[in-house]
């Protein structure tokens, strides 16, 4: 297989964040053809459509890591229901100005953590949504979930849980033969 750039969005910006462990925990489990970057995304401004004259420096960097990925991987919590602002702003820039949009095409995945039962059934929802209207194919099966709890899954990304490195390795395989069949 050829190597694969993949662009990560942690919607966290938390440092202990349970997304980025998940994030991690995934690229451990993902074949070495697989290269994982992490998008900065806590240094952006807010954006406005006052941009699309002259992109901030910051925003074409962002513009630049999605458009020269092969595929993406979203990392979300769940905020009131939703995406978090600092993830929401990060798409709204790398899709502007019109007519730029740099998502379109790309494969993408959703997953996400959260201490809540639910996960983050509904931030992961409105992303796919989200990014639906941006033109990407995004995996539907299998549905991330993950409620977390202590020592499910270490800061450098080792699963603490048989079932859930299981279940995670199922969902890395078919991300895999997901993406595959785009870069194809």
């Amino acid at each position: 297989m050829t190597p694969l750039k993949i662009a990560v969005f942690v919607g966290s910006l938390r440092k202990g964040s349970f997304n980025r462990q998940l994030a991690r925990a995934v690229e451990k489990l993902a074949p070495a053809e697989l290269v994982f970057e992490h998008v900065r995304i806590d240094d952006l401004p807010l954006y406005s459509q006052d941009f699309d004259a002259a992109y901030p420096t910051v925003a074409s960097r962002l513009k630049n890591d999605v458009a020269s990925a092969d595929a993406l991987l979203f990392v979300t919590p769940e905020y009131n229901r939703s995406v978090p602002g600092v993830l929401k702003n990060a798409i709204d820039i790398a899709s502007r100005p019109w007519g730029t949009n740099s998502f379109a095409g790309k494969p993408a995945a959703v997953i996400g953590a959260s201490i809540g039962a639910t996960g983050t059934a509904m931030a992961q929802q409105h992303l796919r949504n989200i990014l639906a209207y941006l033109d990407m194919p995004v995996l539907a099966q299998p549905e991330v979930f993950i409620h977390f709890k202590d020592d499910l899954i270490a800061d450098d990304g080792t699963i603490g849980n048989d079932g859930t490195r299981k279940f995670l390795q199922g969902f890395v395989d078919r991300y895999v033969a997901w993406i595959t069949r785009f870069a194809g």
